[in-house]
């Protein structure tokens, strides 16, 4: 009979395949695969005789180097036995190839058994010394509750007796009286049945060992993540991190290590990623220069210290494991979903449950922060930024926020926070907690809760006093709300840093100390007094005559973690104290023009300010002042004879444009005093124009450019006037104390200056 050649490599039959043909191997190799393991036949060796009593194959072939092999039809048992009668020498072969194959597939159980009790006592070994280390340390266990599930052992196993049989038949059908038995075609014919049906046991019982190994396996590597290498690697970390002992955990970790090399793993439970994420986090706490990173080196060498930046960060921050998978989960599908910012429902519904999810992740890595010295460069991005993946962000944007993340200022520089570093100052009795948006701050807050009987007197004293408590109240009022005000585009929100929201580039948007010192000093030198609060020195009141002074109070400045377009005043004074600096939030990376953002909040703060000092008479026109004047001018400017037809039509329209809002009506046009008609190009209505001179008046030096226009002559002259009286006042009481031998304060000196417009001279 002719043989057919098999190429190296090439299968010759697999599982699930119809059983149609038996093949005798005349020259070759062939490897079985069978659950959990194989075993190879050669020359004189039949791939199939194993699975006659089968209409399908249980087994693959697959040829280890280029295999001839003879075919033998299988049409039935009982064609099988006619070939067997007629040709003993075929049966005989037949036979002696089953019974070696069948003490082959009988060491593989023998094999699997012993692997699968090994794996078994592996699997409550690492339990208890998990246990034990959560007991010791006061660490939440969460050791997977399907461990519990698994028994020592299975009930079916081979039977030991089958060894011995079949060992028996094959001394008797090398010997010499072989030829007795096979003259008896029924006798052949009857071993190779019982053969087959008992190795198809055997096989039964490698699948069910196999499935066994694969159940403990999946409490080692799960696809949901929560599994025990999540939580004994989250537990190694805490326990290095805080200078621990770790007590023998990194040597169970070593071995889990080998567990994807050694078994099938299915591939959603990312096993080869996480141990790969790993080895170069163990890396980075041998060598913590690396982790905690200078902003140096190539590209390259960036990106392979932010890989697996999702798992770092989830490290870290040690969330329950269901939070934790659920994150994880979300985040990979924000990743893969091609329009992130749909409004579709299932998009909108994704981006409300990551939302949720983030500030949850936010406060628990806050937390970890305060207690854990050394932080991974991943962690930093996060809290700076909203980072929390590197193909998320995209690879140029990852590596531009690793080098920034390297080199951020001081906090607190130019009174320039990122909201990490303010919650750090919070927590540090630096700073209050800011308002609600019910604006409601934090003593409002305790005062309600002792007010409703919530709280003890004790427990109110300690909650006045409790650091944590305040960054929390921070963390739950001021942190959704101004993230999203600054993001800017409301119906699409999320804080997680994408590659999408990046609108420019992003070291051009990344707002500094320096950029925002630019702004307000561009500001200042048009409306030199917007910061400044009038107080009296009550230590030098009688010296001073009670006279008022100016002092000037630079706004807080906080940037959020995220890419936005809006910056926007959260509160003009801290608390209820009004001298004292104002809270201006901004996203950290700001995609529109920075000296606009920062006139439009300060326009905010003027009129804010302007209604904290007057009350509950801030529109009442008998009380001049900026928003009483700006609110009666907006309220009848269809009856106020000073504004032409054309004036009043374009006030109705921006009204209409602003949603009727005073206030917004005056912010654009601060807007529009700062960088136009301070320079002498009218924009406004002399109305307006007569307000913003008088409430927000411009430096002295911008003198000489505006007298020669007459819109602007007679306003400067009625300023003058003002100007010089007060200067007049406050020379009078300087001489005074001249006359009187007592030194006069520098900010009286200062007081003049302000007066007369000329401050930024006088500094």
């Amino acid at each position: 009979m002719p043989g057919i050649v098999i190429e190296k490599h090439k299968t010759i039959c697999s599982s699930e395949q119809p059983m149609t043909t038996l093949y005798l191997i005349s020259q070759g190799r062939v490897e079985v695969q069978c659950p959990g393991g194989s075993y190879q036949i050669r020359n004189g060796d039949v791939a199939g005789i194993c699975e006659i009593c089968s209409e399908i194959h249980f087994l693959t072939y697959t040829a280890l180097e280029d295999t001839t092999l003879i075919p033998y039809p299988l049409t039935s048992l009982e064609a099988l036995g006619n070939l067997m009668q007629v040709r003993p020498e075929i049966a005989k072969l037949f036979l002696l190839s089953l019974l070696r194959q069948f003490d082959a597939m009988l060491e593989q159980c023998s094999v699997s058994e012993v692997s699968s009790a090994n794996l078994y006592r592996r699997l409550q070994t690492d339990c208890a010394l998990y246990a034990d280390l959560c007991e010791r340390h006061k660490a939440p266990s969460r050791i997977p509750p399907e461990v519990e599930a698994i028994a020592p052992s299975l009930e079916d196993s081979c039977d030991e007796w089958l060894s011995r049989y079949y060992s028996a038949l094959q001394r008797i059908y090398m010997g010499a009286d072989a030829g007795v038995l096979l003259q008896e075609p029924g006798l052949s014919l009857g071993a190779l049945r019982k053969g087959s049906l008992d190795l198809n046991k055997s096989y039964r019982v490698l699948e069910a060992q196999a499935q066994y190994r694969s159940q403990i396996i999946d409490c080692y590597f799960n696809p949901s993540g929560n599994d025990l290498f999540d939580a004994m690697t989250k537990l190694y970390y805490r326990l290095r991190q805080e200078g621990q002992d770790t007590g023998g955990l990194y040597e169970s970790i070593s071995q889990m290590l080998c567990l994807p090399d050694e078994y099938e793993i299915p591939p959603e439970a990312q096993a080869e990623t996480r141990v790969e994420a790993f080895r170069r986090k163990e890396g980075a706490l041998q060598h913590p220069q690396a982790s905690t990173g200078t902003g140096d080196g190539s590209d390259a060498d960036i990106l392979q210290l932010l890989e697996g930046s999702l798992e770092t960060i989830l490290d870290y921050a040690g969330l329950d494991g269901d939070k934790e998978a659920a994150f994880r989960e979300h985040v990979v599908l924000y990743r893969d979903t091609k329009d992130k910012n749909s409004t579709d429902d299932e998009c909108t519904r994704l981006r409300r449950k990551l939302t949720d999810e983030f500030y949850l992740l936010y406060t628990e890595v806050f937390l970890r922060s305060l207690s854990v010295s050394g932080m991974p460069l991943p962690v930093r991005m996060f809290l700076y930024f909203g980072y929390v993946d590197e193909k998320l962000a995209g690879e140029d944007n990852a590596v531009a926020l690793y080098r920034l993340a390297s080199y951020m200022s001081e906090p607190g520089q130019m009174g320039v926070y990122t909201f990490y570093d303010w919650l750090l100052a919070i927590y540090d009795g630096e700073k209050n907690p800011s308002r609600s948006e019910l604006d409601e701050d934090y003593d409002d807050f305790v005062y309600l809760q002792k007010k409703k009987n919530n709280l003890t007197a004790a427990q109110v004293a300690e909650l006045e006093n409790d650091c944590m408590a305040k960054v929390r109240y921070e963390l739950e009022n001021l942190f959704p709300s101004a993230n999203k005000v600054t993001y800017g585009r409301v119906t699409t929100f999320c804080p997680l840093f994408t590659a999408e929201n990046m609108l420019k580039d992003l070291r051009d948007s990344f707002v500094t100390p320096e950029k925002i010192e630019s702004a307000l000093t561009m500001l200042k030198k048009v409306d030199f007094s917007a910061f400044y609060r009038e107080t009296i020195d009550y230590e030098l009141a009688q010296v001073m005559n009670r006279e008022p002074m100016h002092v000037e109070y630079l706004p807080d400045i906080i940037l959020m973690p995220n890419a936005g377009i809006r910056g926007s005043l959260w509160q003009e004074i801290e608390g209820r104290k009004r001298n004292s600096p104002s809270r201006m939030i901004l996203p950290a990376f700001y995609m529109e023009s920075l000296d606009t953002a920062i006139v439009r909040m300060t326009g905010e703060f003027r009129w804010e300010m302007c209604k904290r000092i007057q009350s509950g008479r801030w529109n009442d026109v008998s009380e001049p002042s900026l928003t009483s004047e700006y609110f009666d001018y907006m309220q009848f400017y269809k009856k106020n004879t000073e504004l032409s037809k054309d004036a009043k039509e374009k006030l109705q329209n921006s009204l209409v444009r602003a949603k009727n809002s005073f206030r917004e009506m005056f912010v654009r046009d601060y807007i529009t005093w700062i960088f136009y008609e301070s320079s002498g190009s009218a924009r406004m209505n002399k109305v307006a124009r007569r307000i913003l001179f008088l409430y927000c008046p411009l430096p002295a030096s911008m003198d000489a450019g505006l007298e020669q226009n007459p819109m602007f002559s007679e306003l400067l002259s009625r300023q003058r006037i003002l100007s010089g009286q007060r200067v007049q006042k406050l020379s009078m009481l300087r001489q005074k104390l001249r006359n009187s031998n007592t030194p006069v304060p520098d900010y009286l000196e200062q007081e003049i200056a302000f007066a007369s417009r000329k401050l930024e001279a006088s500094q």
